[in-house]
């Protein structure tokens, strides 16, 4: 699997684990907001990390860090992602996985396999506006709808979250999500912060009291959300 950026520590990535962050490259949504359009939309196919490197690094690693977080991009679109995920996890390391929740059948195979040991799905938006959240007008919503059906029954720890960002997400938004997602899984409401790399430049995020705002329209719903990086 070709690795196009590492992150050799994080506390952050992976809850209650410390790992690495390796970053694939790739993604089938257009989100206005990605902060990592370099993973997107102008990718350098030659500048990346060859496996064999990484696995020597991560050996190297062995008893210092506890697991990998696999992110993008969208890391399912990678054909080889799985094997990956078994050779991490073969060498005694846990594996987080960041997904869009485009592709349930490539989740639903990683799960099934017991390759996964945390998922944090983006949920981009309310049904009704997701096609703009993503960039793609006739979006479909079907396969996202089905990985959120999979992880609610997958037994995998697993959180949901969602990026705010002040020109496309409102209470109502948050709302519709919470009647979406009703349940006890982890939700997190995390604050849009410019990285200088956005696919669409000028998006922001919104004020702390609007970030309340937000959550309180959830909670009803989903009673173990909460603002994360404020």
């Amino acid at each position: 699997m070709k690795i196009h950026g590492l992150q050799k520590l994080t506390l952050l990535d992976f809850p209650g684990q410390i790992a690495c962050t390796v970053f694939t490259a790739g993604c089938n949504m257009r989100c206005p907001f990605c902060h990592n359009a370099a993973l997107v939309t102008h990718i350098d196919a030659d500048a990346y990390m060859d496996e064999e490197e990484f696995f020597s690094f991560l050996k190297k690693r062995t008893g210092v860090l506890d697991g990998v977080a696999i992110t993008g991009g969208e890391p399912t679109l990678v054909p080889d992602l799985p094997a990956f995920m078994e050779r991490v996890r073969s060498m005694g390391f846990k594996v987080k996985l960041d997904t869009n929740g485009s592709r349930p059948e490539v989740l639903r195979a990683i799960i099934t396999a017991g390759l996964a040991d945390y998922v944090a799905m983006d949920i981009k938006n309310s049904k009704e506006n997701y096609g703009k959240t993503v960039g793609i007008a006739d979006f479909s919503l079907a396969p996202v709808e089905e990985s959120v059906d999979i992880l609610m029954g997958s037994g995998v720890p697993f959180e949901f979250r969602t990026t705010v960002v002040d020109a496309l997400h409102s209470p109502s938004d948050f709302e519709s999500i919470g009647r979406w997602l009703a349940g006890p899984e982890p939700y997190f409401l995390q604050n849009f912060k410019d990285s200088g790399d956005l696919i669409v430049p000028g998006m922001t995020g919104k004020t702390p009291e609007e970030m309340e705002e937000c959550l309180r329209a959830v909670k009803p719903f989903i009673p173990n959300a909460s603002l994360r990086g404020l």
